[in-house]
C-alpha cells in the first residue's frame, strides 16, 4: 500500500519557553497574558507554533528573541550580554492539552541574567516577570487567582526542579550572572534558585575551591556596597566536583 498522509490524523508542534531569571533576590519567569482564545485572558509561558521551515532550536530562538529580546548564548563562546543558555526540557503531548487540536508541545528552559521589562508580542496583550512560587501556586500576593493556560504550570514546575537540580552538579549557576561577577552575586543565585539561605563563608569556599568553577579576572567592584569584592568569570569546567549539595528544606 502506498503511504496516504490524509489516513493519519493532523496534529501540529509549538515550543514553549520556561524563562527563568533572578530579580530582586527571587527566581522570576516570564509570562505572557493571552489577547485571544483560547484561554484569553489567562496567563501562560511564552512560546507558539513550529514553522513549516524551521526545526525546534530555530523555533525556540526565534520565539526566545520575539518574546525577551534575547539571543541563544553559544557554549563555545565567552558569555555576552543579551544572550541566554536555552536547552531542551521535555515533550509534552496529552491529546487534550490544547482544547483547539492536537498540540504536542517540546518545552525548553531558558536561564539568563536580570532582564529587563519583557514586552508582549504575538498572541500576547501583557508580559511580566513573576516569581515562580506565585505561578505555581496558582494566585498572587493578594490571592488574586492567576492560573495558567494550557499544561503550563506542569511544564513549568518542571523547568524550575530541572533547574534546581542541575545547579548543584553542573556550572549552570553561572547563567544566571553577568559575564564578571562576584561570588556574593552567584551566591545569591544559588539562594534565589534553591528558596534558600546558605553561609556565605561556607560558599565562598567551596565555589573557590572547586576546580575549573571559577577564574579570578584580576578587577574589583564595589556595586554590591561595602568594600570592593574580587571578579570572577565562568571557568571551562561543566560538571561540578564536588557538587554544591542542594541543602534540605
Amino acid at each position: 500500500m502506498p503511504y496516504d498522509p490524509s489516513a493519519f490524523p493532523p496534529f501540529a508542534v509549538t515550543v514553549d519557553l520556561v524563562v527563568l531569571t533572578v530579580r530582586r533576590h527571587s527566581l522570576c519567569a516570564l509570562a505572557v497574558r493571552r489577547a485571544e482564545p483560547p484561554f484569553q485572558g489567562r496567563w501562560a509561558l511564552p512560546g507558539g507554533f513550529v514553522k513549516a521551515d524551521e526545526d525546534l532550536a530555530q523555533a525556540a530562538a526565534r520565539e526566545l528573541a520575539e518574546a525577551a529580546g534575547l539571543r541563544v548564548h553559544d557554549p563555545a563562546q565567552p558569555a555576552q550580554g543579551g544572550t541566554a543558555h536555552l536547552e531542551q526540557l521535555a515533550t509534552y503531548g496529552d491529546p487534550h492539552r490544547d482544547p483547539r487540536m492536537r498540540v504536542v508541545s517540546v518545552a525548553h528552559l531558558v536561564l539568563a541574567p536580570d532582564l529587563p521589562a519583557p514586552r508582549p508580542g504575538g498572541d500576547a496583550d501583557r508580559a511580566r516577570w513573576a516569581p515562580v512560587e506565585e505561578l505555581l501556586q496558582g494566585h498572587d500576593r493578594d490571592g488574586e487567582p492567576t492560573p495558567l493556560a494550557f499544561d503550563h504550570a506542569r511544564i513549568l514546575a518542571d523547568g524550575v526542579e530541572r533547574a534546581r537540580s542541575k545547579i548543584e552538579y553542573s556550572s549552570l549557576a553561572t547563567a544566571f550572572c553577568p559575564p564578571e561577577f562576584t561570588v556574593g552575586e552567584l551566591r545569591r543565585v544559588y539562594e534565589a534558585v534553591w528558596g534558600v539561605a546558605l553561609d556565605p563563608r561556607n560558599f565562598h569556599r567551596k565555589v573557590t575551591g572547586t576546580p575549573g568553577f571559577l577564574v579570578p579576572t584580576g578587577g574589583t567592584t564595589t556595586r554590591q556596597g561595602g568594600r570592593p569584592a574580587q571578579l570572577f568569570r565562568a571557568g571551562g569546567a561543566t560538571l561540578l566536583n564536588p557538587p554544591m549539595l542542594r541543602p534540605e528544606v
